[in-house]
């Protein structure tokens, strides 16, 4: 095994644009107007991490990788570079964007054609990057670990390496194994590991013993599995629909002997091939794209919502900027909030009123909203607008918006009378719905004699509410004055006070839609479950956090989606589990921010009530078992802390209807985050499966304190595959840990 083998698969060996990353060039760091410095950077030779010159003192470390990038984007896209440089100099700048909480990278290059190379560059080797399968990406990180063990870099390793090597892969061993496992390969008896003692001391480390058992138990055929023993497999043990033409295409896909291929065999390195891809994942791959019937009416669906998008971190005193808006959208958020006030130079801005939050210009929010809105999903954004500004800025609003985002912004309803239902997500693609107040009925547009230019509304619940907590006095039904202008680009989101679930029958159109305070829509779900998940099925509710969580934490949307809301609005800035539970909710169908409702969520003759459950088409009583069989390169927690490797245990977590909620965990395993074993089963008992999430969590298991997060995943239910499973590992902000994983063994059966 080469330890200076650097992580590309031969699609980019000699790329023009590769080799200028690896010689590397000066380019201009950009702070502010006044900090601007020349650094050195390139990319280094594993192709994995950039250098690059620092002026401090006592830097260790001048590199960062390139898996700690989330995207590159060429020009002044940064909130940075926006305000620090020059209009004129746009086609020479770009920036890095950092996953968590490390700050952007502005850059700017000595021209247009350097910055653009730099650019390519880079998005070319993060995607070549992206694209090794996960054996490979554990095959890199290993080779790494062993590269910054090998000291003196003579491409040897001592027995002191070797142990420096295994702490820094997360496995404590006590001295008298490592001393046995170096002697094994020691086959020279030079008191070093070369070359192939290397690559043989690597093979034991990585042997998956659990893997071979399986592999032992099909390969029926000479030793070997045969398209006959796979597909036999497919079918018992994965219970996966398979013909033998599945089983043959697996052979082809991921066998690498030529010899074994030929006789239509799979090796074991063949099958744990198999095993590391997507056909061995726990997602199942059909549900990996949009796969759902995206013709059914808007209110029909979940959809992925924000609240107070504008926020990077608390709502009392943390940052506003166009960068959350981005970060939001990019995670397919489709429904985003902004808090709009009148601001200086009759500019409107936007920002959390009464709070020392900074301000940022409703106009930015619009271009950034713009730019970033169907990067990840081409499905309808909602701008939820939570107005605060006189009139005059208003106007300047509905200016600002109308020439920002021209046609696709939704100025009318579709067709050419007066619809009766919302469209679907499929017929909005790439447009843009604004939710907020309006002074007249919908069906005006379709009549002339509408001339009201501007009349006063009742405020929209929460900017009444906002009020309030800014010691204002308040009237019961506080009154604003609303802009025609701003009026006419609502079309199928009109804001109106919530009377009761009668009354919104009797006196409201589908398109009228109310905001409820978390605490108001968690009493109604409880006591009115029924009428709630009827409520939903011609109009559209959107939920928000109490304005008590000043700290921006969140609330459960499960019990939220449970009765049929469809606008859950999260702090999308605060990493939690509730955030981990809605990007699960959205992974599958195509991670598009849109999920299909159940049917018993949609059919007007159901009475489905999740708090009681009576007999009906969303009882399907299931038993779901569980066996968490072993980890693999789980990460360490506390980098600085030398020596602590981690003690991990598992939590598989179900949510969804309150009889369906449990959690249970397996023991926890002393120092080895490399590769520990649990094989422990647990059994759940679901009722309504079609609402039913998982999460896996693995934890550090601590004596004195709380346990620390290593890694999650979660996903639903209907999503799960059967059978001998990898669950990919998320940090704490839901990005991928690169070759942390768990293997699993599940079954859902009919109870």
């Amino acid at each position: 095994m080469a330890k200076n083998g650097t992580p590309l698969n031969n699609s980019l060996e000699g790329d023009p644009d590769l080799q200028f990353l690896l010689s590397g060039g000066t380019l201009v760091k950009i702070r502010s107007h006044s900090w601007q410095k020349t650094r050195f950077y390139k990319l280094n030779e594993d192709c994995k991490t950039v250098w690059h010159d620092s002026r401090r003192r006592f830097r260790q470390s001048h590199t960062f990788s390139l898996d700690d990038i989330d995207s590159v984007r060429m020009g002044r896209q940064s909130e940075g570079l926006n305000k620090h440089t020059e209009h004129s100099e746009e086609d020479v700048c770009f920036s890095i964007i950092f996953k968590g909480k490390k700050k952007n990278l502005d850059l700017m290059a000595t021209d247009a054609d350097q910055a653009k190379k730099w650019v390519n560059g880079l998005e070319k080797v993060m995607s070549n990057l992206h694209n090794l399968s996960r054996e490979k990406k554990k095959e890199h990180w290993l080779i790494n670990c062993m590269r910054k063990a090998d000291k003196n870099q003579d491409n040897k390793m001592t027995l002191k390496e070797l142990k420096h090597f295994l702490r820094q892969i997360n496995v404590e061993v006590d001295d008298s194994y490592a001393a046995e496992l170096f002697k094994q390969c020691d086959k020279s008896n030079s008191g070093t590991l070369e070359d192939t003692e290397i690559k043989h001391f690597y093979d034991l480390l990585t042997m998956r013993t659990e893997v071979d058992q399986i592999y032992g138990k099909y390969a029926h055929t000479e030793g070997q599995i045969s398209a006959k023993d796979l597909l036999n497999f497919l079918l018992n043990e994965q219970r996966e629909e398979a013909t033998m033409q599945d089983a043959l295409k697996l052979i082809d896909k991921y066998e690498l002997d030529e010899t074994a291929k030929e006789k239509k065999h799979m090796t074991k390195d063949g099958f744990l091939r198999y095993m590391n891809h997507e056909e061995g994942s726990i997602l199942n791959p059909k549900h990996k794209g949009v796969y759902q019937d995206m013709n059914q009416p808007l209110n029909h669906y979940y959809i992925s919502s924000s609240h107070n998008t504008y926020l990077m971190e608390d709502q009392l005193k943390g940052p506003s900027s166009t960068e959350a808006y981005i970060k939001a959208l990019m995670k397919s958020c489709r429904c985003v909030e902004l808090d709009c006030w009148d601001g200086a130079n009759g500019e409107p801005v936007i920002y959390h009123g009464y709070t020392l939050t900074s301000k940022v210009l409703f106009r930015d929010v619009i271009k950034a909203i713009k730019e970033y809105a169907f990067k990840t999903s081409e499905y309808p954004v909602i701008l939820s607008l939570e107005n605060h500004c006189t009139v005059e800025q208003q106007r300047l609003m509905a200016h600002h918006m109308v020439s920002i985002l021209g046609d696709a912004l939704l100025t009318k309803p579709l067709g050419d009378k007066m619809p009766a239902n919302f469209p679907s997500p499929e017929a909005l693609k790439g447009r843009f719905l604004i939710k907020g107040k309006r002074l007249n009925k919908l069906d005006t547009v379709f009549s002339s004699n509408s001339t009201v230019d501007e009349d006063t509304v009742s405020e929209e619940d929460e900017a009444a509410e906002v009020k309030d907590n800014g010691q204002k006095a308040k009237s019961k039904k506080s009154k604003m004055k609303l802009a025609k202008e701003l009026s006419d680009v609502v079309i199928y989101c009109k804001s109106v006070h919530f009377n009761g679930f009668e009354h919104a029958k009797d006196n409201q159109a589908f398109y009228d839609m109310s905001s409820l305070k978390e605490s108001k829509a968690f009493g109604l779900a409880q006591n009115s479950g029924t009428a709630f998940m009827h409520h939903n099925m011609d109009k559209l509710s959107r939920i928000y956090p109490a304005g008590s969580r000043t700290d921006s934490s969140n609330y459960s949307p499960v019990p939220m989606w449970n009765v049929g809301c469809q606008i859950v609005a999260l702090n999308f800035q605060t990493p939690s589990k509730e955030m981990h539970i809605n990007q699960g909710r959205f992974l599958p169908n195509g991670f598009c921010g849109y999920v299909l409702k159940p049917e018993f969520q949609r059919d007007p003759s159901s009475q489905f009530d999740p708090n009681t459950l009576t007999n009906g088409p969303w009882l399907k009583r299931k038993t779901f078992h569980v066996m968490i069989i072993s980890g693999q390169q789980l990460p360490k927690i506390n980098k600085e802390k030398h020596k602590s490797i981690v003690d991990p245990l598992v939590k598989v977590e179900i949510y969804g209807v309150p009889d369906d909620n449990a959690s249970k965990e397996t023991h926890h395993i002393d120092n080895n985050g490399f590769n520990p074993q649990w094989n422990e089963t647990f059994q759940f008992d679901i009722h309504v499966p079609e609402l039913a999430m998982v999460r896996f969590l693995v934890e550090d298991y601590d004596s004195t304190s709380q346990n620390d997060m290593v890694g999650q995943y979660c996903l639903p239910l209907s999503s799960v595959q059967n059978g001998y499973r990898h669950v990919p590992l998320l940090t704490k902000r839901g990005d991928v840990i690169c070759s942390a994983g768990i293997f699993v063994h599940l079954m859902l059966l009919d109870a």
